[in-house]
């Protein structure tokens, strides 16, 4: 059972090509569990499966969570499959059109192994798109409490839900340490990813990552979209944002409607092949 592993600034994803699995539909909740756990299978933040054939776009492809969760949307996976895709010449060199369940992508490269820009779609501000839960709103400056702590937030959705919390000092035990409950919190059907935000000056953020289905994360390519999207919105920001993360940094374009331009680095980790015995174990 062949994988191939790369990171994005650290966020690391394991590819399952569907041609190497002829007896699996996907991976089940099980399998992605031990082949993402560190200890017990390879390791990773998630699966990428495919590609798969698509009506929309080029190529589709379904996104795991390391709790065998299904994500809509990934920044970081949609480079890595990417260049997953130019590294195995599935797809000519320049743009890749790719369908994800929170929309179709494009991704381009303009030179072998150098940053891949993404067209990551719009932002949307909207409840009832995020979702969060009451009335039609747009979800902005507004309270929620975490572990006996009351922050203003943001939501958002690029696809997948965000929750965009500003403060003045940012570390990383802060997201580890209120961003479990922010994730499950009521009002969010879908849970969230929550990513608490500092903005540095108009054209630089520093955000630390607690993401949905996978924990403390040192990177997201979703995450800088919202959360430069969420600067932009209270008027803090310009139009061109670097978002600094522990993992690196990632450059954000936001255009007309809060459409999301981002830009970023892969690495080739690893490929080799899995053994069915390590699904003797379960996680």
């Amino acid at each position: 059972m062949r994988f191939c592993k790369y990171h994005a600034l650290g966020n690391d994803y394991i590819v399952l090509d569907p041609a190497d699995f002829p007896s699996w539909k996907a991976p089940s909740e099980a399998q992605v569990r031990v082949i993402c756990h560190r200890s017990f299978g390879i390791g990773s933040d998630g699966i990428l499966w495919g590609p798969l054939p698509s009506a929309k776009a080029d190529f589709a492809l379904r996104i795991f969570n390391p709790d065998g969760s299904e994500a809509e949307k990934s920044g970081n996976g949609l480079r890595i499959f990417s260049r997953y895709l130019w590294d195995t010449k599935r797809a000519p060199a320049g743009a890749v059109r790719i369908e994800t369940p929170g929309g179709v992508v494009e991704a381009s490269l303009r030179e072998e192994g150098g940053p891949i820009t993404v067209d990551m779609g719009c932002v949307s501000f909207d409840s009832r798109r995020i979702p969060v839960a009451g009335a039609p709103r747009e979800v902005i400056n507004e309270e929620i409490r975490a572990a006996g702590r009351t922050f203003t937030f943001c939501a958002a959705t690029i696809g997948n839900p965000h929750c965009v919390v500003p403060v003045g000092d940012l570390s990383p035990e802060l997201a580890r340490r209120f961003g479990p409950e922010i994730e499950v919190d009521p009002r969010f059907p879908n849970r969230t990813n929550v990513q608490f935000l500092k903005v540095i000056d108009r054209s630089t953020i520093q955000i630390e990552i607690w993401e949905r289905g996978a924990g403390y994360t040192l990177a997201s390519g979703s995450s800088s979209s919202a959360a430069a999207a969420v600067a932009h919105r209270l008027g803090l920001v310009d139009r061109s944002v670097s978002v600094r993360m522990p993992g690196g940094a990632i450059g954000i374009e936001i255009g007309d409607k809060f459409s999301i331009r981002m830009t970023g680095t892969v690495n080739r980790v690893a490929q080799g092949t899995m053994d069915a015995e390590m699904f003797k174990v379960s996680v």
